[in-house]
């Protein structure tokens, strides 16, 4: 069994440096990425499926070529056994749709084509939703999202998941579909190793992979638009519709509270510094270790 799991690298907003163009389009190359952290849902369960059911587990994302940290990452995270990477300057600046149509190609080019495939919900720069379902859509097969719990039948060529269903209350849906099958995990989603068997199975795919992602760049594969045979006029910024109006900056987070730097070595300082503690010491002369 071929499984293939969805990732993306993210801007990390925490640095505050996240980088636009003129245009307002996120320049990706400039500014500090991380894997999605919605994406690690989807991880958990592709991983899940590699203990229990065995086979080859794949993960693919579009982006830079400084996504291969992002996939180095994820083989850790599940460990995978090879990586892919859409990459080049014709796949710049593209919307979902954009990036669905890519990736779903990206996908049918898979010399083994894969019988699961695995998105995150969403994503933590564009919160659409749409591109794991829009990728779905290009390969016309069935999806089940908001998954929180999965169970394949290889024999049977079916799998059979728990999903989140919100409404006035929460309710659990059990559904199943044939394979190839897309599914989107929910943030909910708990991976389960009931068997010995599965626990061990864990163990060494541990102890594998981390010698395999040390050295990820010899795993890893990257096309181009050219090798995906994809028409410019289709992805990218010309393939995209949707409109960006305008791109407010992202600020830093303001301090919270104020802090003054003192030296150690600076006598003066550090007694006004245990002044400042003192009414704060444990009373009757008991150290906070004795409480």
């Amino acid at each position: 069994m071929h499984t293939v799991a969805l990732t993306k690298g993210v801007p990390d907003f925490r640095e505050g440096q996240v980088s636009f163009d003129e245009d307002g389009h996120l320049e990706r190359g400039e500014t500090p990425t991380v894997m999605n952290p919605n994406d690690k849902h989807a991880l958990r369960t592709a991983l899940q499926v590699k203990v229990r059911n065995g086979g080859h587990l794949s993960v693919m994302s579009m982006g830079p070529p400084g996504y291969g940290d992002v996939l180095g990452e994820a083989m850790e995270s599940v460990y995978a056994d090879d990586l892919y990477l859409l990459s080049d300057r014709e796949l710049a600046a593209s919307d979902t749709w954009a990036t669905a149509i890519t990736l779903a190609t990206g996908l049918e080019k898979l010399e083994d084509p894969p019988d699961l495939v695995f998105a995150g919900f969403k994503t933590a720069d564009g919160e659409t939703g749409h591109t794991g379902p829009q990728t779905c859509w290009c390969l016309d097969w069935p999806m089940i999202t908001h998954v929180v719990a999965l169970d394949v039948d290889e024999a049977a060529g079916r799998v059979r998941a728990k999903r989140l269903v919100e409404g006035d209350i929460e309710e659990i849906e059990t559904v199943e579909a044939p394979m190839p099958a897309f599914i989107v995990a929910d943030p909910e989603f708990e991976p389960t190793y009931r068997k010995a068997a599965h626990r061990l199975t864990l163990k060494d795919l541990r102890a594998e992979t981390r010698e395999r992602a040390e050295d990820h760049e010899e795993h890893l594969t990257t096309w181009d638009h050219a090798d995906l045979n994809l028409d410019p006029d289709y992805i990218g910024l010309d393939g995209s519709p949707t409109i960006v109006s305008s791109v407010d900056p992202i600020p830093k987070a303001p301090a919270e509270r104020e802090a003054t730097m003192v030296d150690p070595a600076d006598a003066a300082g550090m007694e006004e510094l245990f002044e400042a503690m003192e009414p704060f010491a444990a009373a009757d002369g008991q150290s906070a270790a004795g409480d």
